[in-house]
């Protein structure tokens, strides 16, 4: 059904329309008590044997939204409600800004992707605060906070940039994610070079520390595709140095190989997601998971339609997995998908437990 629906509505609107108009649709559900009991009874059916538990946290499931759907942490509880054991709001910057002009979010429908280059659009880190501040749950689901720097503030000036929108989040998250990995704002990727991160997260897991003094408040860094292999090995040594808590792989892709979608739609200037970007997040995941192994948390994310892939990333090491791509072309019955078809899969498997699950592979790979 709703394919068929896509097919004659949303592939006719302009993406950045039909992502507003699902998204206002989720909110008002939400909203109505008997309707969001319904919905969420109908798809977000829970598995036991699915339970997880990571960062210090316990989760329905290891399946979550990804950050850039929910920018300004609206509609929480709507994802919730479809299904998403932990949802990723942002990404959230110190300053308001409005991302880069219109047109900047396109379908590769052939490629069963999307080209973005929205810029970080977000209300910024002090409205997204009070608005966290002034929720009151009505599911209850794991909050991460996806963090970035405002395009004004000049790149040596990125930490503090940060810290600010950590001062202002970190009560209210779950989880913070270091975002610095996306190709649409300027200098951003540079962030990633070892001798820019480490002061970077520093400054930022000091910040959390003296903002929120009765818990410890798990930080990861989310990192692109594109890295060589070697500045991948860095990131993940780093990470232990710092003990951090997780990384997140990884975020979208400037690469265009192997499309079939029309050239003027892949020429467009921005990050590449979905399904093109599946083997090459996969192959990161590997290779974070056999550097760094269970001593911290991998988060599995980009081009996971269905439940294969999904079970694919867990026994390559991670813990958590996300989507968002996907969602725009699976419709509302997504994480339905992706929790049957992955409880289906450990049943069948010879793993007792999800955890026992995780970098399986990787494991037998390395031996």
């Amino acid at each position: 059904m709703y394919k068929l629906f896509f097919h004659l509505v949303f592939k006719r609107m302009d993406p950045e329309q039909a992502h507003h108009l699902a998204f206002r649709w989720i909110r008002l559900a939400a909203r109505v008590p008997v309707l969001r009991t319904f919905v969420a009874a109908a798809l977000a059916p829970r598995y036991t044997e699915l339970r997880t538990e990571a960062l210090g946290l316990r989760m329905h499931g290891p399946f979550g939204l990804a950050a850039g759907f929910d920018k300004n942490a609206v509609a929480i509880d709507g994802m919730a409600m479809l299904g998403f054991d932990h949802v990723e709001i942002g990404t959230v910057t110190g300053e308001p800004q409005p991302g880069n002009p219109k047109k900047r979010l396109f379908r590769l429908v052939p490629d069963r992707a999307l080209i973005n280059r929205m810029g970080f659009n977000n209300e910024g880190s002090a409205a997204v605060a009070e608005r966290l501040h002034a929720r009151v749950p009505v599911f209850r689901t794991v909050v991460g906070v996806n963090i970035g720097k405002t395009k004004v503030v000049p790149e040596a000036e990125a930490a503090a940039d940060y810290v600010t929108s950590t001062e202002r989040l970190a009560r209210y998250a779950d989880y913070l994610v270091v975002n610095v990995s996306s190709p649409n704002t300027p200098g951003l990727r540079n962030l990633q070079a070892t001798e820019s991160l480490r002061p970077l997260l520093t400054a930022v897991r000091e910040a959390a520390d003296r903002t929120v003094t009765d818990r410890r408040v798990p930080l990861l860094v989310k990192i692109a595709p594109d890295l060589a292999d070697e500045d991948i090995d860095a990131v993940a040594d780093l990470a232990v140095e710092l003990g951090l808590d997780g990384i997140i792989a990884t975020n979208t892709t400037i690469a265009r190989r192997g499309l079939k979608s029309p050239a003027h739609l892949t020429g467009e200037t921005g990050g590449l997601s979905g399904a093109p970007l599946k083997q090459r997040s996969l192959e990161v995941l590997r290779r974070l998971y056999a550097r760094v192994g269970d001593r911290i948390t991998l988060v599995g994310v980009g081009g996971i339609e269905n439940a294969e892939d999904a079970w694919q990333r867990i026994l390559a090491g991670a813990t958590l997995i996300q989507g968002y791509s996907a969602f725009v072309y699976e419709g509302p019955f997504y994480a339905r998908a992706i929790h049957k078809g992955l409880a289906a899969r450990l049943r069948a498997s010879p793993y007792a437990t999800l955890a026992e699950a995780v970098g399986a592979d990787t494991r037998k790979a390395t031996v």
